[in-house]
């Protein structure tokens, strides 16, 4: 059975935890005399007074957790956080329903970043920046945030660890939890401060260098203007936010050995030898196809490389009319969406080490097939991977593809054509952005029906938890004593 007072006492910490970010916007937008101020204060009482009652009714809670408890909370948290995040939205009364306030919050918690508004430049600053805040919690991991700087729940957290950071490899920078959690989240905040400068020096007003270096390291894509980055027209911040996506989309804990100077963990790693090999390769093929549009040479490598990067760390970011491109242009954007970045990242998608070793996988069935008592492992970083991972590999890529397909083929009962419903399940699913069809643009979901929403905030959920974490409280087996 589920441990439920200990459940309940965790969310409702870490509701207070979500009320003092609400605080946080609340002050903001006091600052700049926005019109939403008494929403955020409303929302962030409201949450602070749920997780306080949460508190107080389970803090005598027999303090053990196990996997399945895990799973459930990480889960829960989402959509919880969703929930209350979903306020301001309705108390200010900028979105029309309450479906459309959860689907903007889950989008920003899921570091997704499609939005129901189509006009991001009439919201006042403290619905932009708290759009920009939902994602920058989201890209690091609320679960991860707890382990942190709630050591008092006296766990070791591995089982959330587990469930929140889902793949291959477990990151475990130091012997406890919450010191790789610590660390994990000085470099988080270390580089967002250090893109504010960046982009602030480079000539971008101080509030918007903040929200875009929020859903930049997030790769989340939520932008204060409606034409994203293209709206500033200036290559230095382009080129800075191309760095800060590529360095987003790389596992934290080789930023980590940089900083520390272990440069031989950095030279071993394959999955970042890979994910570099992609983002090149991928951005000369976009280069060359690009070259038949009307633009200067370093002005279509800057489109090429900042949407390369932008796909692949599901970032979302545009700074080009997608519906421009060529359509093998198009074909690209579809494959990079279905990839992403590196595990231990805050990217989405299916992630390189996965497609790496699938694509492995296939070439040494080949092998076998010409040489079929020979024994070749898969090997990743010069080690053999079990047949067991391999296996779960495959199931996840089984699995993900199916869902996307599931998602794609409900969207079409709910007024979409086949071509944007793949788009729409696809963008979700894997957290990106950006889409094909109708929903190209991230600001396109704003007609969308009322069910298909739901839908997508669902998509966004299990893409963003990675698939096993969500369907694993589907089973029957999981509800048995």
């Amino acid at each position: 059975m589920l441990n439920r007072g200990f459940i309940i006492l965790i969310l409702g910490v870490l509701l207070i935890v979500e009320s003092f970010f609400l605080f946080v916007t609340a002050v903001v937008a006091k600052l700049y005399a926005s019109s939403d101020f008494s929403a955020f204060f409303i929302s962030g009482l409201i949450a602070f007074g749920v997780g306080l009652v949460a508190y107080f009714t389970s803090r005598n809670s027999k303090r053990v957790i196990y996997k399945r408890d895990g799973y459930f909370i990480v889960s829960m948290v989402w959509i919880v956080f969703s929930i209350f995040g979903a306020l301001p939205f309705v108390i200010s009364q900028h979105v029309p329903t309450f479906t459309d306030a959860f689907f903007e919050t889950m989008s920003g918690f899921t570091t997704t970043g499609i939005s129901v508004f189509s006009d991001v430049e009439s919201l006042p600053h403290g619905l932009l920046l708290w759009r920009s805040l939902t994602q920058w919690i989201g890209g690091m991991g609320i679960i991860v945030l707890s382990l942190a700087i709630l050591p008092f729940l006296n766990i070791g957290g591995m089982q959330l660890f587990a469930a929140e950071v889902p793949g291959i490899s477990h990151i475990k920078l130091t012997p406890k939890l919450k010191g790789t959690a610590i660390r994990l989240w000085l470099i988080y905040i270390g580089l967002t401060i250090l893109e504010i400068v960046l982009l602030w020096i480079s000539g971008m007003p101080i509030f918007d260098a903040v929200c875009h270096s929020f859903t930049t390291m997030s790769t989340g894509g939520f932008s204060t203007k409606n034409s994203s980055i293209g709206f500033y027209g200036s290559s230095y911040i382009q080129y800075i936010i191309i760095f800060f996506m590529v360095l987003s989309g790389t596992n934290l804990s080789l930023i980590y050995y940089f900083v520390t100077l272990k440069f031989e963990k950095l030279r071993r790693n394959e999955e970042f030898f890979f994910y570099i090999a992609f983002i090149l390769f991928f951005t000369f093929i976009m280069f060359v196809i690009l070259l038949q549009l009307p633009n200067s040479v370093e002005s279509t490598f800057r489109v090429a490389l900042f949407s390369t990067a932008s796909l692949l760390t599901t970032t979302g970011f545009v700074t080009f009319d997608y519906g421009l491109f060529p359509q093998f242009a198009l074909n690209l954007v579809f494959i990079m969406m279905f990839i992403g970045g590196s595990t231990g990242s805050t990217v989405g998608g299916i992630k390189v080490i996965r497609v790496v070793v699938v694509l492995k996988n296939i070439y040494y069935e080949l092998r076998r097939l010409v040489h079929p008592r020979a024994v070749i492992p898969i090997r990743i970083d010069k080690k053999s991977v079990s047949g067991a991972i391999v296996s779960n590999v495959l199931m996840f890529v089984t699995v993900y593809a199916l869902i996307f397909a599931v998602g794609a083929i409900a969207l079409t009962f709910f007024g979409m054509d086949f071509d944007t419903a793949v788009g729409a399940s696809l963008t979700s699913i894997s957290n990106v952005g950006p889409g094909l069809g109708d929903v190209m643009n991230p600001m396109s979901y704003c007609t969308v029906s009322i069910p298909a929403k739901w839908i997508l905030s669902t998509l966004m959920l299990v893409g963003r938890l990675e698939v096993f974490t969500v369907i694993a409280l589907l089973t029957p087996q999981f509800w048995r004593s």
